[in-house]
């Protein structure tokens, strides 16, 4: 993978401790609404989710030598391995809350496939695994990602599009005519104005703040693996595991793209330094740290690879400062709140410019790496990328199940994209003709 550095801010305390602070805050919002949206449909802990996102970052910043500007937040991959499972333990007499126990053990087996991955490309080097990912395949991959997160956006803006523009045009004009700070953080400025807007025309219900604490433990005992092992149903644990594990297969092949995405918006190859296998290992780390205490398992985020591409700041330390403000938050229930009440149409109007921005960022990897789409190879496996991935997602079940795995459709499309590129000839002899023919001319 050609990467060429990028022009941007790589350490942003030197932009003084203010700014550096709102940077933090902006990345923090940036994650907030899709990372909760997991505990909320699955029945998990918010709390739990948000401290653990923020204990994951953090353990993924360490293990690849504070290198990588990477958020981790609640994976979506896993939905349907969490659904199925509860569904099942229900079904045998459990509460919903430790048939979720269940599961999160097959979580943490899943995590630890990272790390048999990543054994494997340390051993035989990451130029053979990249070999199986060039541009052609990664290039459409983020593509995907963007337009594949798309729907949520627009559902989101349909709730209130006055609330969703306000948001979506504070973005722009901060960004394009903003100077100083208010360049630098304009998703953070159109949420606060889009989600103020709201509260002053009386849109938001606050009456539920009254009832929350300020501080309180993120988890109990209940919601942890830890609850499993008071009276172990070795079967049902065993069946979870083998419906939750292969999940994992799918969920590295979107780490791989994700990290293509993050090297190309920052300009280094995090591929090659600090690696492959140490940012697989890192995931696989925080996902299984999580699922041992009852949230979710982790992934890296579109939402701030968006934000990086967005601000040009580019200094890990900001994402790392985002992580401790999940982490002091999860302790405080009723500021959980406040974030939990901030109309769905807001985040959605700041989700379609973040979202835009992963599939431009996929957009500009293939021209920079000058793909030759007058190759029919190369335009049947980037097209087969992206009409199984928008397809899949947008179809009846939003997913493909094989017995109880489910895979999305990016995974579905990633398997099918590094197979076509490995099994086709690099050299298929059948041209597509240009509409401007030879010369590049009418």
């Amino acid at each position: 993978m050609d990467i060429t550095a990028k022009e941007g801010i790589t350490d942003a305390r030197k932009l003084g401790m203010p700014k550096y602070v709102i940077l933090g805050a902006q990345h923090l919002f940036a994650m907030f609404g899709a990372t909760i949206l997991v505990p909320v449909l699955t029945g998990l802990s918010v709390s739990s989710t948000l401290l653990f996102a923020g204990i994951g970052t953090l353990v993924f910043h360490f293990v690849n030598k504070l290198q990588v500007p990477a958020f981790l937040g609640s994976s979506f991959a896993f939905l349907g391995g969490y659904m199925t499972v509860k569904t099942l333990g229900v079904e045998q007499g459990m509460t919903e809350t430790l048939a979720l126990d269940y599961a999160c053990i097959g979580v943490l087996f899943a995590g630890l496939c990272y790390f048999v991955m990543a054994a494997l490309i340390k051993t035989f080097g990451v130029n053979r695994v990249l070999h199986f990912f060039p541009p052609l395949v990664t290039g459409p991959m983020i593509i995907a990602i963007g337009l594949v997160l798309s729907g949520s956006a627009i559902q989101n803006c349909t709730t209130n599009w006055i609330l969703a523009i306000l948001a979506l045009a504070t973005v722009i004009i901060s960004s394009v005519y903003g100077k100083g700070i208010i360049k630098i953080i304009p998703i953070l400025l159109g949420v606060l104005i889009s989600y103020t807007f709201a509260a002053v025309t009386g849109q938001v219900d606050f009456s539920s703040l009254d009832d929350a604490a300020w501080i309180g433990m993120p988890f109990s005992r209940e919601q942890t693996a830890l609850a499993v092992m008071d009276d172990l149903d070795v079967t049902f644990l065993v069946s979870t595991i083998i419906a939750i594990m292969p999940i994992s297969i799918a969920t590295i092949m979107e780490h791989i793209g994700d990290m293509c995405a993050i090297s190309s918006t920052v300009g280094k190859d995090f591929l090659k330094e600090p690696g492959l296998h140490r940012t697989l290992m890192g995931d696989g780390l925080a996902t299984a740290i999580a699922s041992l205490f009852g949230a979710p398992a982790n992934t890296t985020y579109g939402e701030n690879t968006g934000v990086l591409n967005l601000t040009k700041v580019f200094d890990p330390a900001v994402i790392r400062l985002a992580a401790v403000f999940a982490i002091l938050l999860s302790f405080c229930p009723k500021f959980a709140c406040l974030i939990g009440l901030m109309p769905t149409a807001t985040i959605g109007g700041v989700s379609l410019i973040l979202y835009g921005m992963i599939s431009a960022v996929g957009v500009r990897n293939l021209i920079e790496d000058s793909v030759d789409f007058n190759s029919s190879r190369n335009v049947f496996v980037a097209a087969l990328i992206l009409v199984i991935a928008i397809g899949v997602k947008y179809g009846a079940d939003d997913n493909v199940s094989v017995g109880p795995i489910h895979f999305s459709g990016l995974a579905l499309s990633a398997l099918v994209g590094v197979t076509l590129n490995a099994i086709m000839p690099s050299k298929l002899g059948m041209k597509v003709k240009s509409v401007h023919g030879k010369d590049g001319k009418k």
